[in-house]
C-alpha cells in the first residue's frame, strides 16, 4: 500500500525537533551533567519544556508506523523502516564520533568499540553507552516497531484497533501490579503517545468512531499519568521545578493537534512546501546535541555567546539538510530495494507458509484494503 505524504506531519516533525534542540542548547547541557558551561538564560524558561518534543515525535511515529504497516507486509515494513532510519543514523553517529575524537576534550569521550556497537544497535547496548544522549528515544521507537512487527507476523494488523486497547489495558495493569515485569516490552512510559498516534491514523484513514475517540482520550490520560511520575525525576536531576500545569497544557495541545490532523481540520498546513521541514527533522535530532555542546565548549568562551548559540542552531539545521540531500535521498531507495530482494530471497529459502485468506478478508473488512486513504 502506498500512502500520500501528509504535509501537516512535516510541520509537526520540525516543531518537535526544534523544541528538543532548544531544550538541549538553552537548558539541558548547562543544567546537569556538566555537558557545557554555556546556556541561554533568555530562552531557558521556555526551553526547559522542550523535552516534550520527543513525546510529539512518539505520537507522529504511532501514526506513521501503523500507516506503513497497514498493508500487512512484514517485509515491506522492515525494509521501509530500515531505509528510513539507518542512512542518516550511520552518518550522524559517525560525524559525532569523529567530532568527539577531535574536540571532545574531558567532557566527551568515545571508543571505537562503543562506536561500532552504536552503529549496529542504533544507540548503545551490550554494555556500550550511546555516542549521543539523544539516541535514547530510538530504543523506545524500536520497541514499538517490535510490537507492530509481531502483529504483522501473526496476521493481526487488520485488528490493530483492538490490539491498541489491549496494549493500553496491559500498560495500566503493569502500573497497578509492579511485579508484572513488562515495562520494557510494552514501552509503558511512552505507550500512551504511540497508541494515540496510531488511533489518529485510524481516524484519518477510516473515520471517527466512539471507540477511536475513547482510545485517544484514554491514551491522553495514561500519558499524563506517566509524565507526572517522571516529573519528580526531571526536577531532581536538573534541580529545577517544572510546572505540572505547563506540562499538562503542552501535552494536551499535542493530542488536540493530532486529533485535528486526523479529522483534516488543519488545511493551512496541508501544503507540499512543508516537506523540507519534515525531511530535516530526523537528521537534526540525531546530529545536534553533543556536536553542539562541543562547539559551545570550544568557542563559547571567546565569541559572543548569543552569536555562538544562534550560529550553532543554524549550522545544525544546515548539517541536517546536507545529510538529507547527500545521504538520505540517494540511499533510501536503493537500500529499500536491496533489503526487499534480500528478504524475498530469505523467504524463498524458508519453509512455505499457507496463505492466510482470513487475514486478507479481515484487512478488507476492517478498512485495510490496500487503497490509500484520502490525505
Amino acid at each position: 500500500m502506498k500512502f500520500s505524504r501528509i504535509p501537516e506531519l512535516d510541520v509537526l516533525r520540525f516543531i518537535a525537533a526544534i523544541a528538543v534542540v532548544f531544550f538541549h542548547y538553552a537548558f539541558r547541557g548547562y543544567a546537569a551533567d556538566d555537558l557545557t558551561t554555556m546556556h541561554y538564560p533568555a530562552l531557558e524558561p521556555v526551553a526547559q519544556y522542550g523535552f516534550l518534543g520527543v513525546h510529539l515525535f512518539f505520537m507522529i511515529s504511532g501514526f506513521v508506523i501503523l500507516m506503513t504497516a497497514s498493508d500487512g507486509s512484514i517485509k515491506r515494513f522492515i525494509a521501509s523502516r530500515a531505509s528510513r532510519l539507518l542512512p542518516a543514523f550511520w552518518v550522524c553517529c559517525t560525524t559525532t564520533f569523529l567530532v568527539i575524537l577531535a574536540i571532545g576534550g574531558e567532557r566527551f569521550a568515545a571508543t571505537w568499540p562503543q562506536y561500532l556497537v552504536n552503529m549496529v544497535t542504533l544507540g548503545g547496548g551490550f554494555g556500550a553507552d550511546p555516542i549521543d544522549g539523544a539516541y535514547w528515544s530510538l530504543g523506545a521507537e524500536l520497541r514499538f516497531y517490535r510490537l507492530v512487527g509481531i502483529l504483522l507476523i501473526v496476521g493481526q494488523i487488520h485488528r490493530a484497533e483492538r490490539w491498541l486497547f489491549v496494549w493500553l489495558v496491559a500498560t495500566v495493569l503493569v502500573d497497578l501490579f509492579p511485579f508484572i515485569k513488562l515495562e520494557g516490552f510494552l514501552v509503558t512510559d511512552y505507550a500512551g503517545f504511540f497508541i494515540a498516534g496510531a488511533a489518529c491514523f485510524l481516524i484519518r484513514a477510516h473515520g471517527l468512531s466512539w471507540s477511536r475517540l475513547v482510545l485517544v482520550c484514554a491514551a491522553w490520560m495514561l500519558s499524563l499519568h506517566h509524565e507526572f511520575q517522571l516529573l519528580s525525576y526531571s526536577s531532581g536531576h536538573f534541580e529545577y521545578t517544572l510546572s505540572p500545569s505547563v506540562v499538562a497544557a503542552v501535552m494536551t495541545s499535542f493530542f488536540v493537534v493530532m486529533l485535528a490532523l486526523a479529522l483534516r481540520r488543519m488545511p493551512m498546513l496541508a501544503s507540499p512546501r512543508w516537506a523540507w521541514f519534515g525531511a530535516v527533522s530526523y537528521p537534526l535530532y540525531l546530529i545536534h546535541q553533543n556536536v553542539g555542546y562541543m562547539v559551545f565548549n570550544t568557542v563559547g568562551t571567546v565569541v559572543n555567546q548569543v552569536v555562538v548559540f544562534w550560529s550553532v542552531v543554524v549550522l545544525a539545521i544546515g548539517a541536517a539538510l546536507l545529510v538529507h540531500v547527500i545521504v538520505e535521498k540517494p540511499a533510501a531507495g536503493p537500500l529499500k530495494s536491496g533489503l526487499l530482494r534480500m528478504l524475498d530471497a530469505l523467504q524463498r529459502r524458508a519453509p512455505k507458509l499457507p496463505t492466510c485468506r482470513r487475514q486478507q478478508q479481515g484487512n478488507q473488512r476492517d478498512g485495510f484494503t490496500g487503497r490509500a486513504p484520502r490525505t
